[in-house]
């Protein structure tokens, strides 16, 4: 079995209006709405009616919100927006035996962290998004992609208290990672996002990386697609040793860097599917259709259309919900204007970007 495998035809909707077919997604979060949040609070408080049974009726109603709201801005592939998840090492750290949580640490400025430490060997337990999958297949009418925080992070981001190394506890966890994506595919999932914003940040470790990734792999049919979903740091530090990784598509943030790392990848070629960031994620202003498309254009300097996956930088949660929701539109709407160019053979695709005067 080798990746990256031909699986993407199966997201090209049965009505799509062109012959090129860029494939829309986006990474995972999505702002929550504020009625959720104070859900969250409610259950909390003694004094409220509002139990859990509630909280989880909240949690479905922002599921169906947040799926139909992805599948009316026409993105090809859809997620809840993680409205369930709280932060992406402590929601898995909550299901995963072995950790534990001693209270907040303070990351920078006057920003903390619930970050958790292992103190006891990781073992898997019951699954943990299976369910969350399920509903959301249920309700959406778009294939439905699954997020899930890699081992990398998972391991680097925690306290360390139960392994010699942290390669080793970044192995163990990989296998439970592989035991859920098992569980996701019999489910019925057919796209699986790894995220692992640590590997940029801590780039002497891509071998690590890599071997965790095969462990994940191991035993997952070619036909479910297998992405890696990497944000910020310098990239000249993980390639060309990305393309060894055994996935289907690299998710990458370029568009908040201005794209000047765009030509890290044209040399040597891209292996994978590259899923190029084309709206920033940093910034509160929705992006111009014209603006996106010229960001489009600069995946087309690394890989050819049929390899190209079109999304946001990362999540969008941060974002005020209708600049979110405007952006996902224009990503939409100007990728289907690039398909209809390079339809008609408007694109020069050994020159996508034109040079400047």
């Amino acid at each position: 079995m080798s990746r990256p495998a031909d699986n993407r035809e199966q997201f090209r909707p049965d009505d799509h209006p062109h012959d090129n077919f860029l494939l829309t997604t986006v990474v995972g979060s999505y702002p929550k709405p504020k009625w959720l949040n104070r859900a969250d609070e409610l259950v909390d408080d003694q004094d409220s009616k509002f139990d859990a049974e509630d909280l989880e009726e909240a949690h479905d109603d922002a599921a169906r919100v947040i799926t139909h709201e992805h599948e009316r801005c026409g993105l090809d592939t859809v997620v809840d927006g993680e409205v369930r998840r709280n932060e992406m090492v402590e929601f898995f750290a909550e299901r995963i035996p072995g950790y534990e949580f001693n209270g907040p640490v303070k990351v920078w400025g006057h920003n903390y962290f619930d970050k958790p430490s292992v103190s006891s060997p990781v073992s898997y337990d019951e699954p943990w998004l299976v369910d969350e999958f399920e509903f959301t297949d249920n309700v959406a009418s778009k294939p439905v992609k699954v997020p899930i925080t890699g081992p990398y992070t998972l391991g680097n981001w925690a306290f360390n208290e139960a392994y010699e190394t942290e390669e080793e506890l970044v192995y163990e966890l990989a296998d439970l990672v592989n035991i859920e994506v098992e569980r996701l595919v019999e489910a019925g999932a057919k796209y699986i996002q790894i995220d692992e914003p640590a590997l940029a940040t801590t780039p002497d470790d891509h071998a690590i990386v890599g071997e965790a990734l095969d462990r994940i792999v191991s035993g997952i049919p070619d036909d479910v697609r297998i992405g890696l979903h990497v944000c910020y740091g310098d990239y000249s530090r993980i390639y060309p040793e990305l393309n060894d990784y055994p996935v289907d598509e690299v998710d990458l943030e370029l568009c908040n860097g201005g794209y000047e790392q765009i030509d890290v990848f044209t040399d040597p070629e891209f292996v994978p599917d590259l899923a190029l960031g084309v709206v920033d994620v940093h910034t509160a202003e929705v992006e111009s259709v014209e603006e996106i498309k010229e960001n489009i254009l600069q995946g087309l300097k690394v890989v050819p259309p049929e390899k190209l996956t079109i999304s946001p930088d990362c999540g969008v949660k941060l974002l005020p919900r209708e600049v979110a929701y405007g952006k996902m539109e224009n990503l939409v709407k100007a990728t289907r204007e690039i398909e209809a160019e390079l339809d008609a053979g408007e694109i020069d695709l050994d020159e996508p970007v034109p040079l400047a005067d």
